[in-house]
């Protein structure tokens, strides 16, 4: 099981910090990774973890101001947002999958409940 939170009503150029607590599993075997949905869009990937945390992997769109990292003890992924702008408004979503092309494809084995940041102008 997958647990996001850290969500909410942020103001741009804020800066936000979100958890995905695992359980249930050793998630440290597993890819991890970030998705997110804005209103009336398609999901789309925004970075992703290797097992061990060493590397990561982002979508273009975010490089610079998204940084995906993990803790394997506790099983819990991050992702820390900085200078948020209103089309990061979306669910974010946490994923897991022993494959990172599962991952990046969005087509994880698990899947958390989503959390929702929501940013103003």
């Amino acid at each position: 099981q997958l647990q996001a939170s850290g969500g909410g009503l942020v103001q741009a150029g804020d800066s936000l910090r979100l958890s995905c607590e695992a359980s249930g599993r050793d998630f440290s075997s597993y890819v991890m990774g970030w998705v997110r949905q804005s209103p009336g869009a398609e999901r789309e990937i925004v970075g992703a973890t290797t097992r061990s945390g060493h590397n990561t992997f982002y979508d273009d769109s975010v490089k610079g101001r998204f940084t995906v990292s993990r803790d394997n003890a506790p099983n819990t992924l991050y992702l820390r947002v900085n200078n948020l702008k209103p089309e990061d408004t979306a669910v974010y979503y946490c994923a897991a999958d022993p494959e990172l092309d599962n991952i990046l494809k969005m087509i994880p084995e698990y899947w958390g409940q989503g959390t929702l940041v929501t940013v103003s102008s």
